[in-house]
């Protein structure tokens, strides 16, 4: 099974925010009131920021999309919370096109979520390990469409966890809709379990977070829907009219690789199976409008990964159902089932 994600190892310490646990925000103090200094300016704004960046497993504040939570109606079996999120008009990676968010940020909040409710509401202490099992969505265009400032969502999430003897999570599935500006635009759901350090190290050992293998060329960018080569995840073709390339695994590049992993991440993935469905349908500006996908096993940075398209259907109004599988050593990685259509006014 592949890991989405793991804590940045270079904040790793052992804390846990136990559930129902007071957070502090700019301008407060641990007791839940204003600060003196921001005393006035509290009463009259909500102040936003986002949430810390360990709780999310990102080393660069510039990645944390979560911007806020707190608890809503739900029960003892299926705890609710609303998160919020911010996606930036424009992002190092995934920024508009077409008037439009880039639905990966859709992806990435979704994962931030998990992280953030295990670690803040259910007790897990930084250094355990996320195995991401699935994560989906299906969202409608409004979602997505760009405005004259960041777009602003509201994802209302009820959890489903599963804890060990003692009542320590040891994962959790979680059902995601999508609100903006009081209208329900998506649904999303993930799953993942969680792995002590001496768990991980039993299953994993110690391996490396980079690899020595030459990262083969790019293929073409524009046939992708990319601007810039590095961020270019499938190689050049071998084989003319056969959907199959080879992952370039970058362990340098600043987004993809946050924080030394030692495997390639769900992100990298499920961008390279964004990548080759809009190839494989032959237009490279489509939009991801549906995804559904599971990990199967970890993918390693030393052997190579091929990313496969094992069927395309391509429909009225420019829509395209493509299926994208990866295959590591003979065995399959991982699976995505993408829906994308033609960008419309």
């Amino acid at each position: 099974m592949s890991a989405l994600t793991d804590p940045p190892h270079a904040n790793l310490v052992d804390v846990v925010a136990p559930h129902g646990a007071r957070h502090t925000t700019p301008g407060h103090d641990v007791s839940g009131h204003a600060a003196p200094r921001y005393a006035a300016f509290a009463h009259t704004r909500t102040l936003t920021t986002t949430v810390p960046r360990e709780y999310v497993h990102r080393s660069a504040v510039s990645e944390v999309l979560l911007t806020g939570w707190r608890p809503a109606a739900g029960d003892a079996a299926t705890p609710s919370f609303t998160v919020r999120a911010q996606w930036p008009r424009a992002h190092t990676l995934f920024s508009c096109v077409r008037g439009r968010q880039d639905p990966m940020m859709i992806v990435e909040s979704v994962r931030q979520i998990g992280a953030l409710l295990a670690h803040a509401e259910f007790g897990v202490p930084f250094g355990h390990h996320f195995m991401m099992g699935e994560i989906a969505f299906a969202a409608e265009p409004d979602l997505l469409a760009a405005q004259a400032t960041p777009t602003e969502v509201e994802l209302r999430t009820v959890c489903r966890p599963q804890t060990r003897p003692g009542g320590k999570l040891s994962g959790m599935r979680y059902d995601v809709v999508m609100v903006r500006e009081g209208r329900e635009l998506g649904t999303a759901h993930a799953a993942f379990q969680c792995l002590t350090p001496v768990v991980h190290r039993r299953l994993r050992g110690e391996r490396p977070t980079t690899t020595t293998r030459p990262i083969p060329p790019a293929a073409a960018r524009a046939s992708v829907g990319r601007v810039c080569d590095l961020d270019v995840l499938l190689a050049q073709p071998q084989e003319r009219g056969r959907l199959r390339w080879e992952l370039r695994v970058d362990t340098a590049h600043p987004t993809f690789f946050d924080h030394p992993v030692d495997h390639v991440p769900g992100m990298v993935l499920l961008e390279a199976a964004r990548q080759a469905a809009r190839s494989a349908a032959g237009a490279p500006d489509l939009l991801l409008l549906t995804l559904d996908s599971r990990f199967l096993r970890y993918v390693e940075l030393d052997a190579p990964c091929w990313i496969e398209v094992t069927s395309v259907e391509r429909r009225d109004q420019g829509q395209a159902l493509v299926r994208v599988c990866g295959v590591q050593g003979g065995e399959r990685v991982f699976t995505a089932d993408l829906a994308l259509q033609a960008h419309t006014a």
